[in-house]
């Protein structure tokens, strides 16, 4: 069957290809003007908990890793070279070569590249369609592999002794935690104590092995009860500011409905009928958390909305499946075929354009 399907969509492509190179009305994708592919310029290594925008196609993605790498090499180790406080950003002679590559269609042609992953994607089911659900697998394996990448690069620092392992006595949090107090920026803070090691420390050893170190970094995908427990105390305690262990409805009213209702997509006005409606909606969501009625909210009744706090890569991957198949998406019957990719290319292989740049011509780049 998989075969089959191979042969089929390489059949497809070739009418595609033949038909777009032979219309005098339809120009190749080097043709745009201001299309040109370009690759993330600077990079923020201070918050891995944070979603990092992946690309669509591996090869992309392993380009900008490897500058990534380079940026983080430079970071880590040629810290003399600029000032205190200083991210070392990457030379733009360390780029050129990577865009001269994309940009130029004998060595990267973009159609060629749909016709060879849609066959990848399309795989629940195979049959000649991406729906949402696949464009968000898709998606998420992607990031999975771009975060395992990173946490394998962190470990290199923190894993002093080389055995494969990271103990809390090795790990160094960073600078910027141990000049702080917790007051001043929240539950970051705890992200770096031993409550959050112990938590990512699944089979209790003490130390913490790749996915172990990898939960550690990324615990709103890690699936662990533990650790997921440990990022709602982490709310209350963030939030909690008569210092009493719990959440009274102002505290949650104040730190955490907003959170919830933004992942809900939940319109905001400023009126004063719908600011009654938000305080009403908020009584109502604090009654239904409070299982125990005490008029407070502990660790544990968090539990149900933690991962609209803490979103995991899926919710971020299916908001670009989302968008991606919106604007290819010609015949709106909310799926894609290979031909609706083909002619519109650039949603999937996002251009990177400045601020100048992006007035002059009006491309919003949503996707990255």
């Amino acid at each position: 069957m998989g075969n089959v399907s191979i042969i089929i969509y390489i059949t497809i492509a070739i009418l595609l290809l033949f038909l777009i190179s032979h219309s005098p009305t339809t120009k190749k994708p080097s043709h745009h003007p201001h299309r040109r592919l370009k690759l993330r310029s600077n990079f923020s290594f201070t918050d891995p908990s944070k979603p990092t925008p992946i690309p669509f196609d591996p090869i992309v993605a392993d380009i900008e890793r490897k500058r990534e790498d380079r940026v983080w090499e430079k970071t880590q180790f040629h810290l003399d070279d600029h000032a205190p406080g200083e991210e070392s950003q990457p030379e733009w002679e360390d780029f050129m070569d990577a865009e001269d590559y994309l940009n130029d269609e004998d060595k990267f042609n973009v159609t060629n590249r749909i016709v060879l992953l849609f066959p990848k994607i399309d795989v629940s089911p195979q049959d000649g369609f991406l729906s949402e659900e696949e464009f968000t697998e898709w998606n998420v394996i992607q990031t999975q592999r771009e975060t395992l990448h990173r946490t394998k690069r962190d470990m290199e620092i923190h894993d002093k002794n080389r055995d494969g392992f990271v103990s809390y006595e090795e790990y160094d949090p960073p600078s910027w935690t141990k000049n702080s107090d917790n007051d001043s920026l929240g539950y970051n803070i705890g992200w770096w104590k031993a409550e959050h090691f112990n938590a990512s420390d699944g089979d209790g050893d003490g130390v913490l092995n790749l996915t172990e170190f990898n939960n550690f970094l990324h615990p709103a995908d890690s699936g662990s009860p533990v650790l997921l427990q440990w990022l709602c105390n982490e709310e209350v305690r963030e939030r909690d500011t008569d210092k009493d262990g719990k959440l009274n409805f102002k505290e949650f009213f104040h730190g955490l409905f907003d959170l919830v209702r933004n992942y809900e997509e939940v319109g905001h006005n400023s009126s004063h009928g719908l600011d009654d409606t938000r305080d009403t909606l908020a009584k109502k969501l604090f009654a239904e958390l409070d299982k125990d009625n005490d008029g407070y909210l502990s660790g544990t009744e968090l539990q149900t909305i933690i991962g609209k706090l803490h979103p995991p890569e899926h919710y971020y991957a299916k908001q670009q499946a989302e968008f991606v198949i919106q604007q290819a998406d010609a015949d709106k019957d909310g799926r894609l075929t290979l031909a609706e990719m083909i002619d519109n290319p650039y949603v999937f292989y996002s251009a990177i354009f400045n601020e100048d740049e992006e007035d002059d011509y009006g491309y919003h780049d949503e996707f990255r």
